[in-house]
């Protein structure tokens, strides 16, 4: 099988680097609204200027550059909250580039991939890593203006990265453009300039290590009082001393709540942001820090009693239990998830899912191993054509979001987490799989037997499960040779002794000659996982 592509060898997923809270602020006077409100506009407003100073300035941008925007904003507000502003801006601005930069490799992929399709006869057949041709001259007409149109948005996006221009709209672009559609969005104008007005606020100050509680711009202490610090402009709004305000909410986070409280009493640093939810008319507080990287397992020592081999779907959770042989145990398990309504709600049944795995995974001292994803690139109707069910389908697997609600809740729990390059685990988890662990009364998926396949990669086992010989060669029974056997397990993969006695049927010449050779008794390409394993950067390692 000459097209496989080297495997990617398994590594174990580091732990997040950050950790955010937030709570609601309950009980705020309209005197505390008000205040809010004039203060979130007056830095948002000077948080545009700065971002449009930073966004002239391009990619030259330097540090006398960034000094002197603070010093500027300085005068306008105070030397903290110009710092957060100027920080802010540097970082929304490195995030458009960063976009930009996507936004053309997903360009020149849909470039390539039309101008492959067009050079190509009509109707010819295409393989399962190459499309074909179209299939008709009214689509290849239709395709030809599309490679036009593709071509001259790719020209603008890369003129654009050459000159450092950038397109940011604070408060979102979304929100912009809900703007001409107002009856669409069932808004009016009024509820419209509240959410715009709301989105566009800055009240987020950056934490300082050795200031009082961790932070003098937005400070929070021990027992929930929340104050913030004026800018000069509304220094007479003060009812602190030291131009402060102090809100009359008092706040408490029911997550992470005992860390958050020991940061601040050893006066750690601790970063705040205030925003208001218009829909509902309540305001937040966002609580964040850095966590200090931790030391990741060993590979060894997480597969050590095994793993949960996990096979993520778009509407599910397919597991299986591995021993550190690669043999499954038990039967399948799968956490259902509903991915339709409101965002809130979507997030709510990834994170139930998840909480359910990883309890399981905890009860059975469990390393997870899941499939390192990364549907990016897969989306664009320029590769899959007409395929609409295959491309939603993939467009719905929540694979970011996954990815960072499982690396952050298994690190809580101090559940190893091993990623493994997702290379034919569906194909080959099929192919030697699904059809013996079914039963009478158990029907194996292609899913169910992916997690087996997941599991076994993770564990540095072949995916294949090893070959039993003809069942009238079983005198010991059904099933020899499919178990997994330790490495160290002497003549695992030898002959099989001798037994005295007559036998019922002879063996013709030639058929034991690669009895030991297990690549030469399987299926062609089973050296491919036994292959130099060369690690790439892969999208869970952050």
């Amino acid at each position: 099988m000459g097209g496989l592509r080297e495997v990617a060898a398994p590594f174990v997923v580091p732990g997040p680097s950050g950790a955010t809270v937030r709570t609601r602020l309950k009980g705020l006077t309209a005197g505390d609204e008000k205040v809010l409100c004039l203060v979130g506009d007056l830095l948002g407003t000077l948080a545009s200027r700065d971002l449009k100073a930073r966004c002239a300035a391009g990619p030259e941008h330097d540090s006398e550059h960034w000094a002197q925007r603070k010093r500027g904003l300085t005068a306008e507000s105070s030397s903290r909250w110009a710092g957060s502003i100027t920080k802010a801006t540097h970082d929304q601005w490195a995030l458009a580039r960063r976009s930009l930069l996507a936004h053309i490799h997903s360009l020149q992929a849909g470039v390539r991939t039309i101008a492959h399709r067009l050079a190509l006869p009509l109707g010819e057949k295409g393989t399962k890593h190459t499309p074909g041709g179209y299939r008709s001259r009214q689509e290849w007409f239709a395709k030809s203006r599309r490679l036009h149109v593709l071509e001259d948005r790719l020209k603008a996006a890369q003129a654009d990265w050459q000159a450092g221009v950038v397109h940011v709209v604070r408060g979102g672009k979304r929100l912009l453009t809900t703007r001409r559609h107002l009856e669409a969005a069932r808004l009016t104008e009024k509820e419209w300039r509240a959410r715009w007005q709301a989105g566009r606020r800055f009240l987020q100050a950056d934490g300082e290590s050795g200031k009082r509680y961790g932070n003098e711009t937005i400070r929070v202490t021990p027992d929930g009082e929340v104050s913030l610090k004026l800018p000069t402009p509304l220094a007479h709004l003060a009812n602190a001393p030291h131009g402060r305000y102090v809100l009359a909410a008092k706040v408490s986070f029911a997550h992470r709540g005992e860390e958050w409280a020991d940061r601040i009493t050893a006066h750690r640093a601790v970063a705040y942001r205030i925003h208001e939810d218009v829909q509902r008319g309540r305001w937040y507080l966002t609580a964040s820090w850095t966590i200090p990287p931790t030391r990741t397992v060993p590979l060894e020592a997480a597969r050590a009693n095994g793993v949960v081999g996990v096979d993520t779907n778009a509407d599910h959770l397919a597991a299986w239990r591995l021993d550190r042989h690669g043999n499954p145990l038990g039967g399948p398990l799968r956490f259902a998830y509903d991915l339709t309504g409101t965002a809130s709600h979507r997030d709510a049944q990834v994170r139930h899912a998840l909480i359910r795995l990883l309890h399981w995974a905890r009860r059975h001292n469990l390393a997870i191993a899941v499939e390192d994803l990364d549907f990016q690139t897969e989306k664009t109707r320029d590769k899959h054509g007409r395929r609409n069910t295959f491309r939603k389908l993939i467009s719905g697997m929540p694979t970011s979001r996954l990815r960072a609600r499982l690396v952050s809740m298994a690190a809580e729990l101090g559940i190893p987490v091993i990623a493994v390059d997702p290379a034919y685990t569906s194909r080959w988890g099929a192919q030697h799989w699904q059809k013996p662990l079914t039963s009478k009364t158990r029907k194996t998926t292609r899913h169910d037997a992916a997690a087996v396949a997941v599991g076994r990669r993770a564990l540095g086992h072949p995916i294949r499960r090893r070959k039993a010989p003809p069942r009238t060669h079983q005198s010991d029974g059904c099933g020899h040779r499919t178990v997994q056997a330790e490495p160290v397990a002497p003549g695992r993969e030898g002959n099989r002794p001798r037994i005295p006695g007559p036998r019922t049927r002879s063996v013709p010449p030639g058929r034991g000659a690669n009895a030991v050779d297990q690549n030469a008794q399987h299926r062609p390409g089973r050296s491919a996982e036994h292959g130099f394993w060369q690690q790439d950067s892969l999208p869970l390692s952050f």
